[in-house]
């Protein structure tokens, strides 16, 4: 749908997914190909190295450029994917917590996930209690920013600042397909990808030796492939595992923007995946393109 706006409106389309920002999951990440790319021009796909972890501030910085790059060529921005963090900090802007002091950072990284909660719950109760006691990112991130701040990261996120909402005029689309339709598709796409290099690539990125704890290496997909290719699962296990959690990151994505965008944004429940004539898509798009 992006793209055959893109090509009807003078379109850029600029990647909001936050996989499809890393060079080394092309295939694993369903990123648009060199001749889907070649239609339109594309912006903010695999930029990065996978030995980076791309953060929501950073990824909301390249697309900012982007925007106004689209802008002043007087093209459309079509702004296309589901990470729903990412396109918050890009509208709402992002806490302005000061840099994290290396010793304090080196500290909590080392403890683990059960002793960083309990240290939480002693320091900042409030923001351990909008945690889940398994979430070891999050844990981590709220630890550190009381332990070398001072403050609470509940009291930094009352200090949003940078983001665009107030600057651009935004007509957002949601599409929320048929469930059943949306879990077979995800089984499907897995194998597909199985045959189009998805195991050469998970090859390649442990011949680089990179950290479990990077998040190339825990894209859906990776760790599977990479059990299989260790001979810890066998073939049959790594696709229903792969599968499964493709399925259960759909149902997430499903609930988060079924229940967390402003009611504003319009949301498109009908399955159109076989009527995507340009026609159908400037009727969804009819706001955008008047």
């Amino acid at each position: 749908m992006a793209l055959a706006l893109a090509e009807h409106a003078n379109g850029v389309v600029i990647n909001a997914d936050a996989s499809q920002v890393y060079a080394d999951l092309s295939v694993l990440s369903a990123r648009p190909t060199q001749e889907e790319m070649a239609r339109a021009p594309h912006r903010v796909f695999g930029f990065m190295d996978g030995a980076e972890a791309c953060s929501a501030a950073r990824w909301a910085e390249e697309a900012k450029r982007e925007i106004a790059a689209a802008h002043a060529a007087g093209r459309l921005p079509i702004l296309v994917g589901g990470t729903g963090l990412y396109i918050r900090t890009l509208l709402d802007g992002i806490a302005p917590v000061p840099e994290i002091d290396p010793e304090v950072r080196a500290s909590v990284r080392a403890m683990d996930t059960a002793e960083a909660y309990a240290a939480l719950a002693r320091e900042d109760a409030p923001a351990a209690a909008r945690l889940a006691p398994a979430d070891s990112a999050r844990i981590a991130r709220a630890l550190e920013v009381i332990r070398s701040t001072a403050r609470s990261i509940l009291d930094w996120r009352e200090e949003k600042a940078g983001g665009i909402a107030e600057q651009v005029s935004l007509h957002p689309l949601i599409l929320l397909p048929p469930r059943d339709w949306l879990t077979a598709r995800c089984d499907a796409r897995f194998e597909a990808m199985l045959s189009q290099g998805a195991v050469e690539e998970v090859e390649t990125l442990l011949a680089r030796g990179l950290s479990p704890d990077l998040p190339v290496m825990r894209a859906i997909g990776v760790p599977e492939i990479a059990g299989w290719l260790e001979g810890t699962l066998s073939r049959e296990e790594m696709v229903a595992r792969a599968q499964l959690a493709t399925r259960q990151y759909a149902k997430r994505q499903y609930t988060w923007f079924s229940r967390q965008p402003p009611p504003g944004w319009q949301r498109h429940v009908e399955t159109i995946h076989n009527n995507l004539d340009i026609k159908n898509v400037i009727k969804l798009f009819n706001t955008v393109l008047t």
